[in-house]
Parts: C-alpha cells; sequence; structure tokens
C-alpha cells in the first residue's frame, strides 16, 4: 500500500521544482501588476514619492473611455482575422508538401524555415519597403498593371491600409510555424489508410475532411490557440510601422496602449491595470479551445 501511494505521489514531486519555478518567475510580476493598479503610480513615484492607495479608480477610469474599448475592439478583430488566415494558409502549405515529390517538399521546407528565421526588425524593415509609397516595389506593380491609384499610394498613413500592411507582417512571420507543425501532424496519417479510401472510391475532398482532418485536429486547435494568444499580444511589429508615419491613435493595439500609457504617459497605474485586462481577455478568448483540447484528452 505504501508502495503504491509513493508510485502516486511520484509525478508530482517531480513537477514540484518547475511548479516553484513557474509561480516564482510569474507570482511576483502579476503580484506587483495588481498592487500597482490599485494606486497612483506615476512619475513622482519613480523618484521617490510614496504611492497612494485609490482603490478601484484606475479601473473606472480606464474602463469608463471609449478609447479602451475601441483599442480592444480592434486588438480582438485583428488578433482573430490574423489568426485563422494564418492557419488555413499554414494548412494548405502543409497540404501542399505532403502531395509534392521530396525535392519540392524540401524547398518548400527550406523556404519556410528561412521565413522563420528572419529577425522580426530585419522582417519589418523589408515590409516597410516593399510597401514604402515613394520607391515601393509593391504600388510600382500595382501601377505598371494599369491601377494608377496606387501610384505614390501610403499605405501607412490610414487605418485600413495599416493593418493590411501589419498583417501581411504578422501572417508572412507565423505561417512557418503552423505550416510545419500541422505537416508533421499530416506525416503521422498512414498511406494505407489513404490508399484504401481511394480504393473504396472517396474521393480527394472526402479524403481531406474524413480522414486527414480529424487526424491533425488536436495539432489544428493547438496551433491556433497559440496563433490566437500571440496575435493578441502584438507590439513591435505595429510600433515599428507607427514610426514610419501612421496615425498612432487609430493603430494602437492593446500592447501599444498599454505602452502609451506607460512609458509616453508615465501613468503605470493604468498601464497596470490594463495589462490585467488583457490577461483576463487572453484567458476568455483561450478557455473555449483549451476546453475543447480537455474534451478531447478526456
Amino acid at each position: 500500500m505504501l508502495r503504491r501511494r509513493r508510485g502516486r505521489a511520484a509525478p508530482y514531486v517531480l513537477l514540484l521544482p518547475a511548479i516553484v519555478v513557474l509561480v516564482a518567475a510569474l507570482g511576483y510580476p502579476i503580484g506587483w501588476q495588481i498592487v500597482t493598479s490599485l494606486q497612483e503610480y506615476g512619475l513622482a513615484q519613480q523618484f521617490g514619492q510614496p504611492p497612494k492607495f485609490v482603490g478601484l479608480a484606475n479601473y473606472l477610469a480606464i474602463f469608463g473611455q471609449g478609447q479602451l474599448w475601441n483599442v480592444v475592439l480592434r486588438s480582438i478583430v485583428f488578433c482573430l482575422v490574423n489568426a485563422f488566415l494564418t492557419v488555413a494558409i499554414g494548412l494548405g502549405f502543409a497540404l501542399l508538401m505532403r502531395a509534392v515529390p521530396n525535392a519540392v517538399r524540401i524547398i518548400i521546407q527550406v523556404s519556410l524555415l528561412l521565413a522563420w528565421a528572419m529577425p522580426m526588425v530585419a522582417a519589418v524593415t523589408v515590409f516597410r519597403w516593399l510597401f514604402d509609397y515613394r520607391s515601393g516595389v509593391v504600388n510600382w506593380l500595382l501601377s505598371s498593371m494599369g491601377l494608377t491609384r496606387f501610384t505614390n499610394f501610403a499605405w501607412l498613413s490610414s487605418p485600413g491600409t495599416f493593418f493590411v500592411v501589419a498583417s501581411a507582417i504578422i501572417i508572412w512571420m507565423s505561417v512557418p510555424f503552423v505550416a510545419l507543425s500541422l505537416y508533421a501532424g499530416l506525416t503521422q496519417v498512414s498511406d494505407e489508410i489513404i490508399e484504401a479510401a481511394k480504393i473504396d472510391g472517396a474521393t480527394s475532398r472526402q479524403v481531406l475532411w474524413n480522414i486527414l482532418m480529424p487526424m491533425v485536429r488536436p495539432v489544428l486547435s493547438i496551433v491556433l490557440l497559440l496563433q490566437i494568444i500571440w496575435d493578441l499580444r502584438v507590439f513591435a511589429q505595429i510600433r515599428l510601422l507607427q514610426d514610419a508615419g501612421a496615425p498612432v491613435a487609430e493603430t494602437n493595439l492593446l500592447g501599444n496602449f498599454i505602452y502609451e500609457l506607460g512609458v509616453a504617459r508615465q501613468d503605470f497605474a493604468t498601464a497596470s491595470a490594463v495589462s490585467l485586462f488583457v490577461l483576463a481577455l487572453t484567458a476568455l478568448l483561450s478557455w473555449p479551445y483549451v476546453r475543447s483540447l480537455m474534451k478531447e484528452e478526456n
């Protein structure tokens, strides 16, 4: 009986050091954010003045402003659109790699890895050059096709076209991870199963939806969940594009809004309140997928 109890407790004992490190690494920053969000903490407190406890005043002040909700809506739409587009394009590349010969597949995989390995700042710089209104390749191509309205067209000057460029950067940098992950899941599907289905008269579409997709659904759910989390936390790409002359107030996402509150306005208490709201929003958006993964596990 004692040996059985030790065997049941062994996994928890082995997990304990990792849990302690995780709690220590995340517990202090989150605790500091909670305490700061309940105080008046600005530039004066950075120079030694003691913070003043204000309770929920920071939350009431920021949540009563329409600016925050505009940023929240903009961030959620941007996040979901990019996450689903990334997964759809990545799935297309994964299916393509499964269908092409080995030599072509290796070329595609190397190209995806090179795109994935490119530093983020370098990638944004390349896209800023591609969409530059004076010497950009995109405007030159569109103008050469007879679309004269794109001559010296400033893509970053209006929010609509700004987010087209931002989405292109986010999707281009995220597709390799999704494609390679889904391709790894597709390789687990036996060729004998596919051949048997085709012998029974199954079409390519039926093989895709009735065999391949159910087999890679767990991987698909995980990569979609990760993309939603990552795309909701986008900051640096938007910030670098804003530095090129975009309207900041109309293109801010949640990460950039927090940066503006904390660094530009030196209002660290309100920035902490918004940060905790983003944490709760991330958990809310992720919960349906986490719940579906738990159901599949059970």
